[in-house]
């Protein structure tokens, strides 16, 4: 199919400008079933994008990660292109003020991820990718090179809460890298790392609406991921995933070593 990344960036530019930011720090919040925190910015961008693309691209269906599970595998099963969205990622942040949060946008398509999106409104900085050409911020190539770090000089992005527990406790009294970060936003934690704002991730459950553009985003740059079980991040399905990652092949063999071992 046709795709105009220009195109795409400028609809999510917009409407994240126009819908997200003038509600931050003014939110309404509500909580889902599973304890997880839903705003009115989360549904009026998954409404708005739900109503542009059936007029951009009618040939596609969204899947936005504030529909019913029954009709997001609907959506998933049904065999079209597939647009796959997080209107609001690091919802907890937006809420609670804290300004790191994105829009997530990934174009599936026959079983691949072939475009990704990640927008951050606070830094109005745009990450795209498309599958085998590429990777962005803004109009600027990503191009990560080989850090020459070892994993102890390392900066690790790690979310400890879904590790398992004898893992999660190794690397916190352990303390294998040079210093650890949780920033809230998972598409925006792997897209940081394509632009080398740290150097490894962990992750040990993600949903697909979560990581799909953004591990597209982190590949094509030269990242390195995988899962815990050392199988692609991303395979068609909407089991949450693991991921391991980091900025160079040698940086991720070191990373992904060790927590073999301590598993």
């Amino acid at each position: 199919m046709n795709l105009d990344r220009k195109q795409i960036e400028q609809l999510v530019i917009s409407v994240a400008k126009t819908e997200i930011l003038p509600r931050f720090n003014d939110v309404k919040r509500h909580y889902k079933k599973d304890g997880s925190i839903v705003t009115e910015a989360d549904h009026i961008v998954q409404k708005k994008l739900l109503d542009a693309f059936k007029t951009l691209c009618p040939e596609t269906v969204l899947l936005g990660e504030e529909m019913t599970a029954e009709q997001q595998q609907d959506l998933f099963d049904s065999g079209q292109a597939l647009w796959c969205l997080d209107p609001v990622d690091g919802t907890s942040n937006f809420a609670a003020g804290v300004p790191y949060f994105s829009v997530s946008l990934a174009l599936i398509d026959k079983g691949e991820v072939i475009f990704g999106l990640v927008y951050d409104p606070i830094r109005d900085e745009c990450f795209s990718a498309q599958k085998g050409q590429g990777a962005w911020l803004n109009d600027q190539k990503l191009t990560l090179e080989e850090s020459g770090f070892s994993l102890n000089q390392a900066i690790a992005l790690i979310d400890f809460k879904r590790l398992p527990g004898n893992m999660a406790t190794r690397l916190v009294t352990e303390i294998p890298y040079g210093s650890q970060r949780s920033l809230g936003s998972i598409a925006l934690e792997l897209c940081w790392l394509a632009a080398g704002r740290g150097h490894i991730y962990l992750h040990a459950k993600q949903h697909l609406w979560d990581y799909a553009a953004a591990q597209l985003i982190l590949l094509e740059a030269g990242g390195v991921a995988r899962t815990l079980e050392d199988e692609p991040v991303f395979v068609h399905t909407m089991s949450p995933r693991s991921t391991i990652a980091a900025v160079d092949q040698i940086l991720f063999n070191e990373w992904q070593q060790y927590l073999n071992n301590a598993r």
